[in-house]
């Protein structure tokens, strides 16, 4: 039987555009597991900024625009690599203002199989 790492899908996080105003708001739940590939859509009709923090800005994301970060789907182990650890929570503020729609973030994690 061969051994690997299998990629599995934590639950699915969102926000509604009423959620989202210009102090950061909290996309869901913080990460319980230790994120390998994570994609963040802004399916409102506004730009948004997001943050790892809730207090630092870090990215942009058009309205409609999708950013897919893949830190470490080629490590070969769970024991090294980068990854976006446990704790972490993904935040949104409008630079526009949304009136439709919603963000959803989406992470993917190891398990040895």
């Amino acid at each position: 039987m061969a051994q690997g790492i299998e990629l599995r899908a934590d639950s699915q996080r969102s926000l509604a555009f009423s959620g989202i105003s210009g102090a950061y708001a909290p996309i869901g739940t913080p990460f319980g597991v230790i994120v390998r590939i994570m994609i963040v859509q802004n399916f409102t009709d506004a730009l948004l900024q997001f943050s790892f923090t809730s207090n630092t800005d870090h990215f942009v994301l058009p309205a409609n625009g999708q950013l897919i970060i893949d830190v470490t789907t080629n490590a070969v182990s769970n024991a090294s690599g980068f990854f976006i650890g446990i704790g972490t929570q993904m935040a949104v503020k409008e630079i526009g203002t949304p009136t439709t729609g919603s963000v959803y973030v989406s992470c993917m994690y190891a398990s040895n199989s």
